[in-house]
């Protein structure tokens, strides 16, 4: 027999499911040391013991991408200029945290026989069209006055960077850690970083517009989380790297090393860079987004207007006691 009353109680539990779900919020990341502190942050203040605050890891930046395009994710860990192109498709976001600035983190790593970079000419590159390898492979060819006409590209996830280097695939890889150590320990050698071009690759969260208004006090949770991790790295690096190389697949002094790639900003650096009368970041995007129009990873120019969003940095921060 049709029980109405069944119907209705199916109703509000599916109700009651999807609004849990929508307050809570979902941070998308991929796989990388940069973002690592945001999971360190979890276990420190035990977010999925209340907070409603959920990691989602994702296998490459593009899915990371596709994920905060559709709205399954509140929030993600991405670069700038996958900010731009989020920004170029119209979407209301902002920035509201400067997790990491790559300085050497972010590499192509080649086969032995291809000694400079110049020896890539004619050979096969893996990257993950998209996201930041396609910049930095842009960047790269620019730098030592090659073009992509000089490669041959090969479009490969992130997550597939090191078996196709195994099976001899590609002959260079655009990639970054963890996975550089991964093939720096099968034999293959970096010919370009992040190093040749400092202040570019930068790491940021990103929130859409409509969640900030909703759960403003959920994004500064969030961020103060952020911030205690550093602390903790900071102080007990031996014990947080002992967390960090669980996920990374990798040992807890290659964890540790992986960082040295990197700068974490302080939450003094990142008023500095998201706020003030003249934000520090702003010529960065301004320049990455002149070199994404002049390489057509840009279609178009997008407004800068309230991309950078400072208020949330306004929190009161510890060193976590575990």
């Amino acid at each position: 027999m049709f029980n109405f009353r069944h119907v209705l109680i199916s109703i509000g539990l599916a109700v009651s499911f999807t609004a849990q779900a929508i307050d809570t919020m979902r941070i998308g990341t991929n796989v990388w040391p940069g973002y690592e502190p945001f999971y360190l942050a979890q276990s420190l203040e035990g977010w999925d013991k209340g907070n409603k605050i959920q990691l989602v890891e994702y296998a490459t930046a593009t899915e990371v991408l596709r994920a905060f395009r559709n709205k399954t994710i509140e929030a993600a860990a991405l670069t700038l200029d996958e900010a731009l192109l989020l920004r170029e498709s119209k979407m209301p976001i902002q920035i509201v945290l400067v997790t990491d600035i790559s300085n050497g983190g972010d590499v192509i790593m080649a086969t032995p026989d291809i000694q400079t970079f110049s020896d890539i000419k004619g050979k096969r590159v893996g990257v993950e069209g998209g996201a930041l390898g396609a910049y930095v492979l842009t960047r790269a060819l620019e730098v030592h006055g090659l073009a992509l006409e000089d490669i041959q590209i090969i479009h490969v996830g992130v997550d597939a960077h090191e078996s196709v280097y195994r099976q001899g695939k590609v002959d260079a890889v655009v990639t970054f850690e963890p996975v550089r150590t991964k093939l720096k320990n099968l034999g293959a050698q970096e010919i370009f970083s992040s190093r040749e071009i400092p202040g570019e690759v930068v790491d940021v969260l990103v929130v859409h517009d409509d969640y900030l208004a909703k759960s403003p006090e959920r994004v500064r949770t969030l961020i103060k989380g952020w911030y205690n991790a550093l602390t903790y790295l900071k102080k007990q690096p031996e014990l947080a790297a002992k967390v960090i190389a669980q996920r990374l697949k990798v040992t807890p002094q290659e964890a540790l090393d992986s960082f040295e790639g990197l700068h974490l900003p302080s939450l003094a650096e990142t008023r500095k860079l998201l706020g003030g009368v003249e934000p520090k970041l702003n010529p960065v995007l301004q320049r990455m987004q002149k070199t994404m129009l002049e390489q057509e990873l840009l279609i178009d120019s997008v407004s800068l207007d309230r991309l950078l969003n400072p208020a949330y940095l306004n929190i009161p921060t510890r060193a976590s006691k575990k």
